[in-house]
């Protein structure tokens, strides 16, 4: 049951109930178990997992009284899947489910071509995990599931990371095709549950802003963004990444794809390059030699507290590449942090602008492509945000 005050948010359609929300337990549940939740008035909320070691209490599920079974999971599969061929009805490799975005808190699955990648960060998850690859052996049928549950996260509801194979074989890097390019990804090895797909849609609409200029992709890991603008008629591609093993698979995948031609790469730390590339003596001024610039770095926040240092790290690399771009040039940025909002985001890039000098014409708005859906309610599910600006003078 709940304290007074405390039901409005759950109404709403946010997941979440924290331990001090909660006013009494009509009876201890075990960790993990379903458990029906009420307001103070003793009116029915919903169902969800219980678990007494994390600070979220209880991951709700559904608004409704209903079984937890493999026909639970074997809806909400489908109907997330549905999601996905509506809005992105071309792609072979996708996020299937993306956690409290489909009603399914704790859980991430990510399809890459004929293989699908697990992620697991909740108790009551972990302990219907064979339900979960039954259901998506059935909707699917996968040549092979892996498990990728080593968040950080996963330590705040009591579980030790667990990776390796759940169903059939797999072996070695496959590939992945994102809007007709070949990515070589490692499932096993590779950031997240092997690469980053939230950005599939934002590769194809940024590129459009590529043809016949000078293009230099910072943070360019496998070549998302870079690729996609030597496809679309970028004169040349300059790609950088401090990872040796990224720049090694990006230039594997330029070969794959037939766009080694226009591509160069430089294994590198983006800040130092940046501030090599933009270090003039007295009374000179940085010659603009770039026609677009992509910036998509890491999160550089874990939390609310080093959100100073990000919102800093952030306005130098702004100010850097826009030192770089020409007139009528475009900049085509990305933040990932949850911590860091669109309104701070755009007022961080602008305040960089402003101290280059420089105005910009903002041309266009990014999110998370549509299979990493955001439900308002829930802030968690959106974190993605960018903008595309043109550089007037």
């Amino acid at each position: 049951m709940l304290k007074p005050g405390e039901a409005d948010r759950i109404l709403a359609g946010h997941p979440w109930i924290y331990n001090g929300e909660i006013l009494r337990l009509s009876q201890p549940p075990a960790d993990g178990e379903i458990v029906q939740v009420k307001d103070h008035r003793q009116r029915f909320l919903g169902t969800g997992f219980f678990n007494s070691r994390s600070k979220i209490n209880v991951r709700l599920l559904s608004a409704d009284r209903i079984p937890v079974d493999g026909d639970f999971f074997e809806s909400r599969i489908r109907a997330a899947l549905a999601v996905r061929q509506r809005h992105l009805p071309q792609a072979t490799s996708f996020r299937v489910v993306n956690a409290e975005s489909d009603g399914l808190s704790g859980l991430i699955v990510d399809k890459y071509e004929d293989v699908l990648v697990v992620q697991i960060s909740a108790l009551g998850m972990d302990q219907r995990k064979q339900l979960i690859v039954a259901a998506l052996q059935r909707i699917l049928s996968p040549r092979a599931i892996l498990e990728r549950s080593d968040v950080a996260s996963r330590k705040f509801e009591g579980l030790e990371p667990s990776n390796g194979v759940l169903a059939g074989s797999h072996e070695g890097p496959i590939m992945v095709n994102l809007n007709g390019i070949k990515f070589e990804t490692d499932l096993v090895e590779g950031h997240k549950t092997g690469m980053y797909l939230d950005q599939q849609a934002n590769y194809q609409a940024v590129s459009q802003f590529a043809k016949g200029g000078q293009v230099l992709d910072c943070f360019s890991f496998l070549g998302g963004f870079g690729l996609h603008a030597a496809r679309a008629g970028a004169a040349h591609v300059h790609l950088l990444d401090q990872s040796a093993a990224a720049i090694a698979a990006s230039q594997r995948n330029a070969q794959t794809n037939g766009l080694a031609a226009n591509c160069s790469f430089d294994e590198v730390n983006v800040f130092d390059w940046l501030k090599l590339n933009t270090a003039v003596k007295p009374h000179e001024r940085v010659v603009p030699r770039f026609d677009m610039i992509i910036l998509d770095p890491p999160s550089f926040t874990r939390n609310r507290a080093s959100v100073p240092d990000a919102l800093r790290g952030y306005k130098e690399i702004h100010l850097r590449a826009l030192k770089l771009l020409k007139v009528g040039g475009t900049l085509a940025t990305f933040c990932c942090s949850h911590h860091v909002n669109t309104e701070l985001f755009q007022d961080t890039l602008l305040a960089a602008a402003f101290d280059t000098r420089r105005v910009l014409r903002r041309t266009a708005i990014y999110s998370q492509s549509p299979d990493h859906p955001v439900i308002p309610m829930i802030p968690e599910t959106e974190y993605l945000k960018g903008f595309a600006f043109e550089v007037v003078r």
